[in-house]
């Protein structure tokens, strides 16, 4: 019952963006001045529309939505970060860091498809339910499609599914669900994952306490090369008295 309800509120999600798209191409309007306000009116609506469906998977374990807040600032100030050095200045331009800020929260969207037993568990998950938590990635990425496809050009799309269906891949090839490794993970999802486990290392959890920011910066930084991008995690370690400060103003 809850996984259908959640796939029904989707469902009116979905009807919502797809009506802001519509509200945006039917309007005419003289002044390009007047046409940027409202297109960025539009955009904020289906940003905060997003952020709803988000929250309704995140609601599912109790959390606040804080999780996706987080993330999607610890993505963008990465982004940033990163931005700042000569071999990523073309592709992290102020466009695709507002893209991958924006897409962000929808990176556990296919978790609305995964039973309250495994998603809940309080216990470590067995082989079986393991492997159908970890499909979670491939049905965020289809649910993105559906949704995303008929209102966002191709390319946000793919930033937006990229990020949802990679996010647990590692750079060492030992992640799911397709095994990829080092540069073959698209950047947006090397960039989430720090993000989405940092997170989560400092959160309670049915199935864990929270751990100190000194231990995540530990088990981040040991984990360079292995499970994330060295690049990534270089950029993340040098943002940590921005992280902390905004985590303590919280």
């Amino acid at each position: 019952v809850t996984i259908l309800f959640g796939v029904l509120s989707l469902a009116v999600i979905a009807g919502l963006l797809i009506a802001f798209r519509r509200l945006s191409g039917s309007i005419f309007l003289t002044f390009t001045s007047e046409q940027r306000a409202h297109e960025e009116t539009i955009i904020h609506m289906q940003s905060k529309t997003i952020e709803g469906m988000a929250d309704l998977v995140e609601s599912r374990d109790g959390n606040t939505g804080q999780h996706v807040k987080n993330t999607a600032y610890y993505v963008e100030l990465i982004a940033r970060k990163m931005a700042q050095r000569e071999k990523y200045k073309d592709v992290l331009h102020e466009e695709y860091i507002d893209l991958l800020k924006r897409f962000a929260p929808l990176h556990d969207i296919g978790k609305i498809v995964i039973s309250d037993t495994i998603l809940l568990k309080p216990g470590k998950l067995t082989a079986e339910e393991f492997d159908r938590m970890k499909e979670h990635t491939v049905e965020g990425g289809a649910i993105i499609n559906n949704i995303l496809g008929t209102i966002e050009t191709p390319e946000n799309v793919k930033i937006a599914r990229d990020i949802a269906t990679y996010h647990h891949e590692k750079w060492d090839g030992s992640g799911y669900p397709s095994g990829l490794s080092g540069r073959d993970i698209p950047l947006s999802a090397r960039i989430m994952s720090i993000a989405d486990v940092f997170d989560a290392l400092i959160s309670k959890r049915c199935y864990k306490d929270a751990f100190s920011i000194d231990s995540a910066y530990e088990i981040i930084c040991g984990s360079s090369g292995a499970q994330f991008d060295p690049d990534v995690v270089s950029a993340f370690v040098a943002l940590r008295p921005e992280i902390e400060s905004y985590l303590s103003g919280k």
